[in-house]
This record gives C-alpha cells, structure tokens and sequence, in this order.
C-alpha cells in the first residue's frame, strides 16, 4: 500500500480563527498564526509541513469552508 503525503491550504481572509480544526487533527499540524488577516482573526495554518497525512479531518470541522486538503501518493 503507498503511503500518502498530505498538505492544507488555508483561505486566510475567511479563517475566523475558531481553532476548530486546530483540536481535530490528530497530528497536531496546525496552528493558529500570530499574525491577523484583514478581519482581526488569528488564521489557522500548517505549521508542521512533513507530517499531514491528508485525514481531512480539519476540512470537515471547519464552519466556513476555509480548509482544502491536499494529498500525493508517495512511493
């Protein structure tokens, strides 16, 4: 069975900072940013870029739809 990279890609402008999907990865790969987006919200972000499996679990708890999950096979 190939092992599967993943990685997310935030919408920063529309993260709310609600940290939802910062307490459902299991891998504990994202963050929220100590910067601020346009609104005043703290973004969530990868901060841990090898260790993404792809579980889309943060895309799935994310109230606006911020998240997109991305995975690659890996030989």
């Amino acid at each position: 069975m190939a092992k599967v990279k993943g990685a997310i890609v935030v919408d920063t402008e529309r993260c709310k900072g609600c940290s939802l999907c910062v307490v459902a990865c299991p891998l504990e790969v994202i963050a929220l940013a100590k910067e601020v987006n346009l609104k005043g919200y703290n973004y969530a972000l990868q901060v841990v870029e090898d260790k993404c499996n792809g579980c889309t679990s943060c895309a799935t708890v994310c109230p606006d739809g911020c998240i997109t999950v991305y995975r690659t096979k890996v030989e």
